[in-house]
């Protein structure tokens, strides 16, 4: 991996704080709007226990998908969606603002980034997003996911009526340490999940640079990289994200650690389930994460084009105080 300047095309210094704030939450948006439904989808197959009854057909995404919208109508692929969208602009923004910050951090004194400086600040940036946002909007969005409720029902109440009634539930019922419960999952998790994409887009962007000559790469480019880069993450993976899921989903049990619900988890699952349910959801995971990347990747880039084009008319660049 060639080493690459901190630098953005002709020597332009890398986007400000604000520029990633408005981009990258511009960005989030228009993926969770686009790809939550999959998300949906790929909870609940997670949170199957169909493979521990004797005879019981395999349900594929498609399968659960049509059976979420017959029992709970379309809207309930939209389950949990409130939670995503408050927590993804803060999300977002640190996701790309700590990412640079790491990197030219981690830059030698001529400002150039190794392959290994991408990767160890793409895992940085996505601890620090779990931490601060991830896993509270997470333990959330499971929670309204995983009911079976008609949201066309108006006497089928739900335990958790929205996001704000769902945090408003867990914190009087469980504790505030309820909302980090995962947090170690979660962080190894988006962590792995941003070193392998930045580090893949990063060397499929400037590869494509070479390649052509050119700085600036057309949107279908941008997109399809970021779909590639994105289908990496969930494939190495995927048994942290189903434990993790697993866990988030139901109250901690008294004198029970962290550390022996994870592995009482992963036992009951291998026990009773088989490898395979380590792998539940997979398909709908790369379908939800690969186009949300590169949705994120293609808005992102021209949402910052857009807002770094407006910062050189208006001298001042006054947008950013």
């Amino acid at each position: 991996m060639a080493a690459k300047s901190i630098d953005g095309p002709g020597g332009k210094k890398p986007a400000s704080a604000a520029t990633n704030l408005i981009a990258g939450g511009g960005a989030g948006m228009m993926e969770a709007l686009a790809c939550h439904p999959l998300d949906t989808i790929k909870v609940r197959m997670q949170l199957s226990r169909r493979a521990r009854m004797p005879g019981a057909p395999k349900r594929g995404f498609l399968t659960t998908g049509k059976e979420i919208i017959k029992r709970e109508t379309p809207l309930g692929l939209y389950k949990g969606l409130g939670a995503v969208l408050t927590g993804i602009v803060p999300k977002m923004a640190i996701r790309f603002t700590s990412y640079e910050w790491y990197k030219q951090m981690l830059a030698d004194k001529n400002g150039m980034v190794t392959g290994k400086s991408t990767f160890l600040a793409g895992l940085s940036a996505g601890v620090t997003e779990a931490v601060a946002v991830v896993t509270p909007m997470e333990v959330i969005k499971i929670r309204l996911q995983a009911q079976h409720h008609s949201m066309a029902d108006p006497l089928d109440i739900p335990k958790y009526r929205n996001a704000a009634h769902a945090l408003y539930t867990v914190l009087k019922e469980e504790g505030f340490g309820a909302l980090y419960r995962g947090v170690s999952l979660t962080a190894l998790r988006q962590g792995s999940n941003q070193a392998v994409n930045f580090t893949a887009y990063s060397e499929f962007r400037a590869a494509l640079q070479k390649y052509q000559g050119t700085t600036d790469l057309p949107g279908y480019q941008t997109m399809f990289i970021g779909l590639v880069s994105g289908a990496m993450g969930p494939l190495s993976n995927a048994p942290i994200d189903t434990i993790k899921t697993r866990l988030q989903k139901t109250p901690a049990e008294p004198g029970q650690s962290g550390i022996q619900r994870i592995l009482n988890i992963s036992k009951d699952m291998w026990k009773q389930e088989g490898s395979r349910s380590f792998y539940k959801g997979i398909t709908p995971r790369i379908m939800r994460v690969a186009p949300g990347q590169a949705v994120t990747f293609t808005v992102y880039e021209y949402l910052k084009g857009v807002l770094e084009k407006a910062k050189e008319i208006i001298p001042t660049g006054s947008y950013e105080e």
